[in-house]
């Protein structure tokens, strides 16, 4: 099998996009371009990599393997991109870059020490908000790029005017009190007997939840609103319901009375940087290309409770 990487990017972006012609809205070329090089692609390959629906396109098991490839192709051009730029001390100015708290806590900030060492001449300043308000800020030049965070299952692509580099995805998990599911392996939402908890309609993890719930069923009355994920896991332990957490939140958050569980279906949060549509700065690059490889770096370790 003799494949061409550069036809994985189109593969990759149908996988992140949710079709064809968001695809090439966001390569900015032709949705029939984006169709050959799939087509090619799949030629080489000997494997349909893609299924057509009504509602997009779904990438099929050998178009997913083929996929993850080319997320690791993207990771490694973007740390040889870093490198390349380094020129040690030859990189200076400041990047304000925004974003939320898990990403901040278990990303961003641990970073940073071995970004001034290896950039002397680079500051770079974070700013924690909700999104609105980082949306906001970089539409006004006051933030370089800020850290978004998009159910990976309902992506419609960045606002106008914008660019989303990815830089992780990583599975929602099922949160439920402990013991409140005695059978784990098969997980029946229609017969579960605690409600969802309410989320804050503009989080990412309420459009997984709505996505949830319409495919596989559940309550979807709640007393109890949350905004941070320290909240919906008091919440959970205290056997007030269920909700969806995704992996990084749970890496510096107690997982004390409740269960975290693996669940086909529930699908994968995606963080992204987004940026302003302009021309390109040797900064702001370099700032991305370090951001990008700190989130390539992450692993997930689960807990003693999943």
């Amino acid at each position: 099998m003799d494949l061409d990487p550069r036809r994985l990017r189109f593969l990759l972006a149908v996988a992140r996009y949710g079709g064809v012609l968001a695809a090439a809205d966001e390569l900015h070329v032709t949705a029939s371009a984006v169709s050959q090089q799939i087509g090619r692609l799949e030629q080489e390959s000997g494997h349909t990599l893609i299924t057509r629906t009504p509602t997009g396109s779904v990438l099929t098991t050998a178009g997913l393997a083929l996929a993850e490839a080319a997320e690791d192709v993207e990771r490694a051009l973007a740390v040889a991109r870093t490198r390349l730029l380094q020129d040690e001390g030859g990189v200076t100015g400041t990047v304000r870059i925004g974003g939320f708290q898990s990403f901040l806590t278990t990303i961003l900030s641990p970073a940073l020490p071995q970004w001034r060492a290896r950039h002397p001449g680079l500051r770079i300043e974070t700013v924690e908000a909700e999104e609105d308000e980082l949306l906001r800020a970089l539409r006004a030049g006051l933030l370089d790029g800020i850290a978004v965070e998009l159910d990976a299952g309902t992506v419609t692509g960045a606002p106008r005017g914008t660019s989303d580099t990815p830089l992780l995805d990583e599975p929602w998990k099922l949160v439920v009190p402990s013991g409140a599911l005695l059978n784990t392996d098969v997980v029946d939402f229609g017969r579960m007997a605690l409600p969802w908890l309410g989320v804050d309609p503009t989080a990412a993890n309420a459009k997984a939840v709505g996505r949830v719930q319409r495919l596989l069923g559940g309550e979807s009355s709640s007393a109890h609103t949350f905004y941070s994920f320290e909240n919906a896991l008091a919440l959970a332990a205290a056997g007030e319901g269920v909700t969806l957490v995704p992996s990084l939140a749970l890496e510096r958050l107690t997982t004390d009375g409740v269960d975290v569980l693996d669940v086909p279906g529930l699908g994968m949060r995606r963080i992204v940087l987004r940026t302003l549509r302009r021309g390109g700065s040797t900064v702001l690059d370099t700032v991305v290309g370090l951001v990008r490889e700190a989130s390539a770096s992450f692993t997930y370790e689960p807990s003693g409770d999943d």
